[in-house]
């Protein structure tokens, strides 16, 4: 097959860990991080290295939790994230962009990549990200702190963090204010559409993760690589104390974590020009980038269509059914995203042929936005390693707020492109429910989390009113519904909710 010397194919990856108890741990920057693996990308295409960062022209960078938001980066930060790594790999791109918050922006940049160097914009491309969790936790509390403060002169397009296109005052006063309980949300909602008890949904849960530790055990890039059984997820200890419910910590990504990873995109004639061994190229055979409704307004909070649809658009553009796929790697913060997807496919929890290549967010790390560079990674290295079959990557973001989906082989083929636009339009025009901000009276649970890494133990709760249907949210530390939403089931459960200033409140009724 003649293939247009315009297509884009992936060429290096790299992947670095730097753990806690590592002997020579000193607690590594972003850009640090970020560098290390971009080195190791540069160094898998097995060209020289110092050729190859002079002939990168673009790169994205992918956002840390220190700047996904307002607050401070408390160890200081680069001005300029890409040109300060690409300042320590000798390159010096013509233009450099810093990409907004969510999960799915390493495949949706990927792609991004992909339609640039087609159009002829680009040749050489470089992904990178990085998360420095670990040491921010490290210095918190000690005198020496480093100062990782750089300012790199040169051309930056940063398009913001955008952290309120997933959260608003609204959902913020009412407490999500962080991923789990967010997640919570939604497994519970699920939970409630498929009639479960908490204990059946738990252990279901736990049979869905606990296989992927065994991944990050053998992974020497996880940052926890010990093997986890069902019952040692799904019962509630010291070790595994409750987060937000219905998570025990083992069920929860593990952000705390030192991780970089990168990836080098280039078109097919650059890859010959530079001399790029042709059994390093790996092909984007299907793709996918949608994003969902607003979480407060989706008729089902248990469910994800635009992730679904993200699932079989990628498939379709591939021209390949879930059978032909060899590897998958699904965006694993929290169960929620894991079952939409299986559900979706038609994937088992014991699928023989897994659910993760790196060992799940949980166990691998969860290094923030870029933890899916980390799946293309391994997907890359794996496909290298099974030629002519093909990889499954599945990148979440925000509140399952957007899912990009890759197909990757070493199969030769010409770049293609998706109905992602129109199938984010259909997913917007779906039913809506109406929300009410200032409600009175009798309603009932709709879904609901506890927060219980908040001083006084309190209840989210996502409920409707019993007057008109609407939706609505509300906080609790009344004793009697904190005790049910702990201890027994409050879904459907009815309550009595008053608007106050600072918030929604609800009691039982």
């Amino acid at each position: 097959m003649a293939i247009d010397p315009r297509t884009p194919v992936i060429v290096g990856v790299g992947q670095f860990t730097e753990r806690l108890d590592d002997p020579d741990y000193h607690g590594m920057s972003a850009v640090d991080l970020a560098t290390a693996a971009a080195r190791a990308a540069l160094a898998d295409t097995g060209v020289d290295q110092a050729r190859l960062a002079e002939a990168v022209d673009t790169v994205f960078g992918l956002r840390q939790f220190e700047i996904s938001g307002p607050m401070p980066a408390t160890l200081g930060k680069s001005n300029n994230y890409p040109r300060s790594v690409m300042r320590r790999l000798g390159g010096d791109p013509a233009r450099v962009v810093l990409e907004p918050v969510g999960g799915q922006s390493p495949q949706k940049l990927v792609i991004e990549a992909g339609d640039t160097i087609v159009a002829g914009d680009a040749d050489v491309v470089m992904i990178m990200g990085s998360e420095p969790g670990s040491t921010a936790k490290y210095f918190a509390s000690r005198d020496d702190k480093p100062d990782f403060t750089e300012n790199v002169d040169g051309q930056l397009e940063d398009r913001g963090h955008q952290i309120f296109s997933y959260i608003d005052e609204y959902t913020v006063q009412h407490g999500l204010t962080g991923a789990p309980v967010q997640y919570g949300l939604l497994d519970n909602a699920r939970r409630s559409r498929l009639g479960l008890s908490v204990h059946e949904y738990r252990h279901q849960m736990a049979e869905l993760f606990a296989p992927m530790s065994k991944v990050a055990a053998k992974n020497p890039f996880s940052f926890s690589p010990v093997e986890r059984s069902v019952e040692e997820v799904e019962t509630v200890t010291d070790e595994n104390r409750m987060i937000c419910d219905p998570y025990p910590r083992l069920l929860v990504a593990r952000d705390t974590v030192n991780q970089g990873a990168a990836a080098v995109i280039m078109s097919i004639e650059a890859a010959r020009r530079l001399g790029v061994p042709e059994e390093k190229w790996v092909y984007l055979h299907g793709h996918s980038n949608l994003i969902e409704q607003a979480l407060m307004v989706r008729a089902d909070l248990g469910a994800a269509p635009a992730s679904v649809l993200a699932a079989h658009e990628a498939l379709r553009v591939a021209g390949i059914g879930v059978d032909d796929i060899a590897t998958f790697d699904l965006y694993s913060c929290f169960p929620f995203p894991v079952f939409v997807i299986c559900e979706a496919l038609g994937l088992a929890a014991d699928d023989p042929r897994g659910l993760t290549l790196t060992g799940g967010l949980p166990y691998f790390g969860g290094p923030g936005n870029s933890y899916s560079l980390h799946a293309i990674a391994e997907t890359v290295c794996q496909m290298r390693d099974k030629p002519g079959q093909f990889g499954f990557v599945g990148a979440n973001g925000g509140i399952q707020s957007k899912y990009a989906v890759g197909i990757y082989s070493t199969e030769p083929v010409p770049w293609r492109t998706s109905r992602s636009a129109e199938l984010t339009a259909q997913v917007a025009e779906l039913p809506k429910v109406p929300v009410v901000k200032t409600p009175e009276g009798a309603a009932r649970i709709e879904t609901y989390s506890v927060r219980y890494d908040w001083p006084v133990r309190t209840g989210i709760i996502v409920g409707r009113l019993d007057s008109d249907g609407s939706r609505l949210m509300a906080t609790t530390e009344d004793a009697d519904l904190v005790s049910l939403m702990t201890e027994g089931d409050p879904l459907g459960a009815e309550i009595v909710v008053s608007t106050t200033d600072n918030g929604n409140r609800a009691v039982l009724r």
